[in-house]
Protein backbone atom coordinates (compact mmCIF):
# COMPACT_ATOMS: atom_id res chain seq x y z
CA UNK A 1 0.00 0.00 0.00
CA UNK A 2 3.11 2.10 0.77
CA UNK A 3 4.19 1.91 -2.51
CA UNK A 4 1.08 2.83 -4.40
CA UNK A 5 0.40 5.49 -2.63
CA UNK A 6 4.22 7.14 -3.96
CA UNK A 7 3.21 5.96 -7.11
CA UNK A 8 -0.54 8.02 -6.98
CA UNK A 9 1.96 11.01 -5.78
CA UNK A 10 4.22 11.24 -8.32
CA UNK A 11 1.65 11.13 -11.01
CA UNK A 12 -0.39 13.63 -9.85
CA UNK A 13 2.28 15.76 -9.26
CA UNK A 14 3.49 15.13 -12.56
CA UNK A 15 0.08 15.56 -14.34
CA UNK A 16 -0.59 18.78 -12.33
CA UNK A 17 2.83 20.37 -13.34
CA UNK A 18 2.60 19.66 -17.12
CA UNK A 19 0.19 23.31 -17.93
CA UNK A 20 3.17 25.08 -15.72
CA UNK A 21 5.71 23.04 -18.29
CA UNK A 22 4.24 24.97 -21.32
CA UNK A 23 4.05 28.25 -19.42
CA UNK A 24 7.63 27.90 -18.59
CA UNK A 25 8.83 27.06 -22.04
CA UNK A 26 6.33 29.86 -23.80
CA UNK A 27 8.54 32.37 -25.82
CA UNK A 28 5.98 35.29 -25.64
CA UNK A 29 5.84 35.43 -22.10
CA UNK A 30 7.16 38.99 -20.48
CA UNK A 31 7.28 39.15 -16.67
CA UNK A 32 7.10 42.75 -16.42
CA UNK A 33 3.62 42.66 -17.61
CA UNK A 34 2.34 39.29 -18.26
CA UNK A 35 -1.23 40.14 -19.77
CA UNK A 36 -0.38 43.51 -21.76
CA UNK A 37 -2.38 43.12 -25.19
CA UNK A 38 -3.04 39.54 -25.38
CA UNK A 39 -5.12 37.00 -24.21
CA UNK A 40 -4.19 34.64 -21.21
CA UNK A 41 -2.74 31.40 -21.97
CA UNK A 42 -4.23 27.85 -20.66
CA UNK A 43 -1.54 27.51 -18.30
CA UNK A 44 -2.10 30.72 -16.75
CA UNK A 45 -5.70 30.50 -16.13
CA UNK A 46 -4.64 27.13 -14.32
CA UNK A 47 -2.73 28.49 -12.64
CA UNK A 48 -5.48 31.22 -11.71
CA UNK A 49 -7.80 28.83 -10.55
CA UNK A 50 -5.72 26.29 -8.76
CA UNK A 51 -3.61 28.94 -6.98
CA UNK A 52 -4.48 32.54 -6.71
CA UNK A 53 -8.03 32.16 -6.38
CA UNK A 54 -7.95 30.20 -3.72
CA UNK A 55 -5.81 32.44 -1.90
CA UNK A 56 -7.95 35.38 -3.05
CA UNK A 57 -10.93 33.92 -1.08
CA UNK A 58 -8.99 33.17 2.01
CA UNK A 59 -7.51 36.50 2.15
CA UNK A 60 -11.21 37.92 1.75
CA UNK A 61 -12.32 35.87 4.34
CA UNK A 62 -9.43 36.28 6.95
CA UNK A 63 -9.04 39.99 5.73
CA UNK A 64 -12.97 40.47 6.49
CA UNK A 65 -12.48 38.73 9.81
CA UNK A 66 -9.54 41.19 10.85
CA UNK A 67 -11.50 43.76 9.68
CA UNK A 68 -13.87 43.42 11.94
CA UNK A 69 -11.94 42.81 14.84
CA UNK A 70 -9.60 46.38 14.15
CA UNK A 71 -13.27 48.30 13.49
CA UNK A 72 -13.20 49.71 16.77
CA UNK A 73 -9.42 50.68 16.74
CA UNK A 74 -10.04 51.93 13.15
CA UNK A 75 -12.99 54.20 14.30
CA UNK A 76 -10.82 55.50 16.89
CA UNK A 77 -7.48 56.32 14.29
CA UNK A 78 -10.03 57.64 11.97
CA UNK A 79 -8.89 55.18 9.14
CA UNK A 80 -11.86 52.94 8.16
CA UNK A 81 -11.85 53.59 5.12
CA UNK A 82 -8.17 52.61 4.25
CA UNK A 83 -8.55 49.51 6.75
CA UNK A 84 -11.20 48.42 4.16
CA UNK A 85 -9.53 49.37 1.69
CA UNK A 86 -6.59 47.25 1.82
CA UNK A 87 -7.81 44.29 4.02
CA UNK A 88 -11.21 43.44 2.19
CA UNK A 89 -11.79 45.50 -1.02
CA UNK A 90 -8.33 44.87 -2.13
CA UNK A 91 -8.97 40.86 -1.76
CA UNK A 92 -12.46 40.98 -3.19
CA UNK A 93 -11.02 42.85 -6.13
CA UNK A 94 -8.60 40.37 -7.01
CA UNK A 95 -10.83 37.41 -6.42
CA UNK A 96 -14.17 38.64 -8.32
CA UNK A 97 -13.35 41.36 -10.89
CA UNK A 98 -10.29 39.58 -13.11
CA UNK A 99 -10.69 37.40 -16.35
CA UNK A 100 -9.05 33.93 -15.42
CA UNK A 101 -5.70 34.26 -15.77
CA UNK A 102 -5.37 38.23 -16.18
CA UNK A 103 -3.34 39.73 -13.75
CA UNK A 104 -5.57 43.06 -14.27
CA UNK A 105 -9.04 43.27 -12.73
CA UNK A 106 -11.33 44.20 -16.03
CA UNK A 107 -12.78 47.87 -16.13
CA UNK A 108 -12.84 49.98 -13.24
CA UNK A 109 -15.54 47.79 -11.35
CA UNK A 110 -17.17 49.00 -8.78
CA UNK A 111 -13.58 48.71 -6.14
CA UNK A 112 -11.63 51.15 -5.92
CA UNK A 113 -8.63 51.81 -3.51
CA UNK A 114 -7.01 54.52 -2.54
CA UNK A 115 -4.09 55.17 -4.24
CA UNK A 116 -2.75 56.73 -0.87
Amino acid sequence: MPAFKSVLAATLVIALSQPFASFAASDDYDILAPTSGRDPTAAEMVADTLVARPLYAVATVAGTAIFLVSLPFSAIGGNIEKSANELMIGPAQGLLTRCLGCIEPLGDGNFERSAE
